[in-house]
């Protein structure tokens, strides 16, 4: 992958998942940021994302104490992801 840093944030009150990247070398990518949980796997949309950008998806829900992993799928590149984390208290 080009270089840059994939996270995930577990918010609480309201439970949310926030995938962030940011960009920083290399050319612009096309990428699409999302996040899976429990076998299930969401995706935003499809964006361009520049050298020096910061990309960033938010998912609302109710869940359970689950973990979960940040994933970036890059177009000609794959798919990369974070390692596992859950929401704060579980």
């Amino acid at each position: 992958m080009s270089k840059g840093q994939l996270c995930i944030v577990m918010n609480s009150g309201p439970q949310s998942i926030n995938v962030l990247y940011t960009k920083k070398d290399g050319s612009n990518i096309k990428a699409q940021l999302g996040y899976r949980m429990s076998g299930s796997t969401s995706y935003d949309k499809l964006e361009t994302i520049s050298n020096g950008d910061r990309a960033s998806s938010i998912w609302k829900m109710s869940w359970p104490c689950k973990t979960a992993v940040g994933l970036i799928k890059v177009q000609g590149q794959g798919t990369f992801e974070t390692p596992p984390a859950s929401f704060p208290g579980c």
